[in-house]
């Protein structure tokens, strides 16, 4: 059977780029934190965890003083920094230049669409850190749209500047804009061009990977998909998978390899979230080339 990895599967940039930031604070011998886990891997956070690397929720994070803390790829609102002047926290900064820029512009367009009552809309993932890190650039005004039954909570009168998590699914965010306008029709605009501003935030490497991961699930007959559970981009992109192979199944270890689903296949594809880290993608390429 012939066993192929999906080279474009792996970190992104953003999350390389936090993982090497942490390394080369910890190889310095520095007793580092990360405010929450600095990846949705499990796997990841085991081997980073051995390096040294404390992970700390929130309510911890408040009480840290005089020590080096880490934020993640995600990034973080403005009141993890003021929180963080407040108790002499030095700040390792690994936000994601795409996320930083993102929060900048809703940041900006907030502040800019006061005088028109405008609102910002972000379309994504409740909860997920990046989305409270880009709401907090809004002054707590910004209204989450996760799902169709969410659009209640925007005026449809009003104008609206409609951002989007960087790792959700560009063709979601397609539908949520389009309902959007279709609303605002039902309510009386003639032109919702005029009322709806639709920003392109989703991250070029997350949209990309979707066409990519389709054509590469159709060249086997059976893939596995490796991911923490936590990863929202690591559910996306095995739906995405799955919807044009239904031989498809996802892992997050190697424990959890089934022998059975490679009997009478000639070919497996491995492949990844972006928060997957290429060494894991590996290890479970060779542990099927063994079965």
């Amino acid at each position: 059977m012939v066993v192929e990895i999906d080279e474009q599967s792996g970190f992104c940039f953003g999350v390389h780029n936090a993982v090497k930031i942490a390394e080369e604070a910890l190889n310095r011998s520095e007793k580092v934190y990360s405010l929450g886990p600095i990846v949705h891997n499990d796997m990841e956070m085991e081997r980073l965890s051995a390096l040294g690397l404390v992970s700390v929720t929130y309510e911890e994070f408040s009480k840290l003083k005089n020590c080096k803390v880490l934020i993640r790829a995600h990034g973080e609102p403005p009141e993890t920094y003021r929180i963080a002047e407040h108790n002499k926290i030095t700040i390792i900064e690994a936000t994601c230049p795409i996320v930083k820029k993102l929060q900048s512009r809703i940041r900006e367009t907030h502040s800019k669409s006061c005088k028109s009552k405008g609102q910002i809309v972000i379309f994504g993932k409740s909860g997920h850190a990046e989305v409270i890190g880009l709401l907090g650039h809004t002054d707590g005004e910004g209204i989450l749209v996760s799902e169709p039954d969410d659009l209640k909570k925007i005026d449809m009168t009003r104008p609206v500047f409609l951002f989007s998590q960087t790792t959700m699914s560009i063709k979601d965010y397609n539908s949520i804009a389009d309902l959007i306008r279709f609303n605002m029709r039902e309510c009386g605009a003639a032109d919702p061009e005029k009322l709806l501003r639709v920003h392109n935030t989703i991250c070029g490497q997350v949209s990309n990977r979707e066409p990519h991961l389709k054509a590469f699930a159709k060249e086997h007959d059976v893939i596995i998909f490796v991911s923490g559970r936590e990863s929202s981009n690591g559910k996306m992109l095995y739906e995405v998978c799955k919807s044009v192979n239904s031989h498809t199944y996802f892992v997050s270890s190697t424990d959890e390899i089934d022998s059975r689903w490679f009997e009478g296949k000639r070919s497996a594809g491995v492949c990844g979230a972006t928060s997957t880290p290429k060494w894991l993608i590996e290890k479970i390429r060779d542990i099927i080339r063994e079965i």
